[in-house]
């Protein structure tokens, strides 16, 4: 099962940063945040992934052409240019598709912009900006219990997230972007979605995942709801960046499950 990550966006909230680098490449540690992200799913043995790139993508795919080479140490022959890595600690066995979705392109048209790397099998699909400790293997295993299109891991934090309905089958009845509620669950990302999905979403770079094709896949009943109680965090302002950073310092970072 491949794991798709939009990691396209411009991350305007945080353009101290941002502007030089895109926001999925923001460092906890000494990593950076997709790097974080990938691990967790690993762990689960999902290894297969499809990185959707956008704003400065060039930067996301120099990390990972030169990811052996950051990680060893590196002999250099400036006569022959001939580059050796002495040792490899990366114990990483990933293979990864670094697509090129557009640098305005919203988030419904980067995924439709995958569907050939991400062929016509189950596939997750997550924000390259946030870190949980969402059980990946629960997460699929309901998916496959409800028989539907989509599932939307929904979560508890702060109130400037949109919102998801939920009726008592787990069924997401409404799903609205930003609502002024704050006692409501929202979405988390960790989706996992059926190759239906792209009857629902448009190549077209305005096609925005949330605002229409969720939104759609409600209304006909076809987005469940997986709920995560527990740790839930995403990067969107410097605060956020150093919340995690502290964690990640202090051997406290519950999205660490490697």
């Amino acid at each position: 099962m491949k794991v798709a990550i939009l990691a396209g966006g411009q991350g305007t909230r945080m353009q101290e940063v941002t502007r030089l680098i895109p926001k999925p490449m923001v460092k906890i540690g000494s990593y950076p945040v997709i790097w974080h992200i990938m691990k967790h799913y690993s762990t689960y043995g999902l290894q297969e992934f499809c990185v959707a790139l956008g704003y400065r993508g060039d930067i996301i795919k120099d990390y990972f052409i030169n990811y052996h080479t950051r990680q060893s140490n590196v002999s250099v022959n400036l006569k022959t240019n001939e580059i050796k890595n002495d040792d490899n600690i990366a114990d990483e066995d990933w293979h990864i598709d670094l697509i090129e979705t557009g640098e305005k392109t919203q988030t419904g048209g980067r995924v439709a912009r995958m569907r050939d790397y991400l062929g016509n099998d189950t596939f997750l699909l997550t924000y390259g900006d946030g870190v949980s400790n969402v059980d990946i293997k629960a997460l699929v295993e309901f998916h496959k219990s409800h028989g539907k299109i989509a599932t939307v891991t929904a979560v508890r934090p702060p109130s400037r997230f949109g919102a998801l309905e939920i009726e008592q089958n787990n069924a997401v009845s409404k799903f609205a972007e930003k609502p002024e509620d704050t006692d409501t669950y929202i979405n988390g990302g960790f989706f996992v979605f059926e190759p239906a999905i792209f009857d629902y979403l448009d190549i077209d770079e305005e096609c925005v995942l949330e605002w229409g094709p969720l939104e759609k896949l409600a209304k006909a009943g076809e987005l469940i709801a997986f709920h995560h109680k527990d740790f839930w965090q995403c990067m969107d302002t410097m605060r956020d960046v150093n919340y995690l950073n502290d964690l990640w310092d202090e051997q406290n970072a519950p999205w660490k499950s490697w």
